[in-house]
């Protein structure tokens, strides 16, 4: 009776401090609001609900996308995480089961004859005329089960929390698609650029020793000085200088692609026209709220936080007694032949425990301190992750229109140089331009169109920017 009494004292404190008020988390709602465009007007229309093939009409980059998805590095570690995550849910849910398991032993044990269990054991026959053995052995084999009863949901709360972590990795995965998608597209437009710019370089260099020889045929007829020779040789090869540069640029740039396709160094297969022969994309950005639903790291951000809230419920379920019953059966003897003897070797129990926090308690405030405090991290890097998303497709679209309107000077910046070098080698030969003027007509007519060839390479890597932002390119 007294025992009983002592029991129900100490359950009613493990109640009354599990009962006591836990640390109050203050709950903030994650804001969701965004402008409703961004900032030249509206289009329910968006690109990122295309697949990637769809956009990329290239069967060039088609093939290369292809290859990457199968082999890149990173991907693989990202889909191992997937499974890391899954086994976890597992583990989860092992918890909500109970434990069953078999145990069998064997002992022995020798106490004092004077001693109230001695002078019982050698008071005891369990044979007419045979006395106990000294010493004691015991065998014994039983099943055996424990369950903890999931009274306040937290083991069910922690599950839940898991299967959030793992839909978290696979957007995590489709992030990373689009970030290798988009990363594989801006390098093989930067490829093609430098392909570009080596074909322009090389027509240059001819142009340039035509001049040379025209300058040197002059010289012989005392119409130009070895000055003038000096200077021509002298363009030609910083050309050629500049060439070496450009094909150093293309292996590095190869390399960048055989690293995403996971590959030792191989030539990229490609079609080298001129980038400038090549159109980009129409761009349809839709309204920023799509983002929500299509940008794979926003909405992996928004599992994190529903993880992190429900980490919250299960360190708070901590203040709470747990509940949980424990049962075993089998045979015990202190002969194995014993064992077989029903029911004298029969053994079972059956046990319920009820225990809350008490000297503990501390810890476990500090382990809910800690789970809020994460929320509130989640909830935090949420509302950037958004802001980041919206930012970089406005910052993006404004960089596109820019690049356009820019493109369109600088075209006719390039024809007007080109009609200027013909202009300008018609009066060298007439000897009414000097070759200073043929050289920095020349020099002006490369510049300008490396950098027309540049700006189309930044639209082109533009518009795949402006893909990846809105979402796409994991579909």
């Amino acid at each position: 009776m007294l025992n009983s009494k002592i029991i129900n004292g100490v359950l009613m404190v493990c109640i009354a401090v599990a009962g006591c008020k836990a640390p109050a988390i203050t709950e903030y709602a994650a804001n969701k609001s965004v402008p409703v465009s961004y900032g030249s007007g509206t289009d329910s229309a968006n690109l990122a609900t295309l697949q990637w093939r769809n956009f990329f009409t290239d069967p060039n980059l088609q093939q290369l996308i292809d290859t990457a998805l199968k082999n890149n590095q990173e991907l693989k570690i990202t889909l191992q995480e997937i499974e890391i995550a899954r086994a976890d849910i597992r583990v989860k849910q092992g918890a909500l089961l109970p434990t069953v398991g078999l145990r069998g032993g064997i002992g022995v044990e020798k106490v004092g004859r004077y001693t109230s269990q001695g002078a019982g054991d050698a008071t005891t026959e369990i044979e007419p005329g045979k006395e106990m053995p000294d010493p004691l052995m015991d065998y014994g084999v039983a099943a055996y089960a424990n369950w903890e009863v999931d009274i306040w949901k937290k083991l069910r709360t922690s599950k839940q929390a898991a299967i959030t972590r793992w839909l978290s990795t696979l957007e995590g995965k489709n992030f990373v698609l689009t970030n290798l998608v988009a990363e594989l597209a801006s390098s093989y437009y930067e490829l093609l650029a430098l392909d570009s710019k080596l074909e322009i370089i090389r027509q240059n260099i001819k142009l340039q020793q035509d001049a040379l020889a025209i300058v040197k045929v002059q010289k012989e007829g005392a119409r130009a000085t070895e000055l003038a020779v000096q200077k021509f040789e002298a363009e030609v090869l910083k050309s050629q200088s500049l060439e070496y540069d450009v094909l150093q640029d293309i292996r590095e740039t190869e390399n960048t692609i055989n690293l995403l396709l996971g590959r030792y160094p191989k030539e990229i297969t490609r079609d080298k026209r001129l980038l400038l022969d090549i159109v980009p994309a129409a761009v349809k950005a839709g309204v920023p709220s799509q983002l929500l639903a299509n940008r794979p790291d926003i909405r992996q951000a928004e599992l994190e936080l529903a993880a992190a809230k429900l980490d919250v419920k299960v360190a708070r379920a901590e203040f709470y007694p747990s509940f949980s019953i424990n049962a075993a059966l089998g045979f015990q003897a202190f002969k194995p032949s014993y064992l077989v003897k029903f029911p004298e070797s029969l053994l079972y129990s059956l046990t319920t425990d009820l225990a809350g926090p008490l000297i503990n308690r501390n810890a476990i405030k500090a382990e809910f301190s800690k789970a809020s405090s994460e929320q509130l991290r989640a909830m935090y890097n949420y509302e950037r992750t958004i802001l980041n998303a919206y930012l970089e497709v406005s910052t993006r679209l404004s960089k596109l229109d820019n690049l356009e309107k820019g493109y369109a000077l600088k075209s006719k910046q390039v024809d007007a140089l080109t009609r200027s070098i013909e202009v300008a080698n018609d009066l060298f030969k007439s000897a009414r331009a000097d070759y200073f003027e043929v050289l920095m007509t020349q020099r002006d007519a490369l510049e300008a169109k490396l950098e027309l060839i540049e700006n189309r390479k930044e639209q082109l890597v533009a518009v795949v920017g402006v893909y990846r932002d809105l979402g796409g390119g994991w579909k």
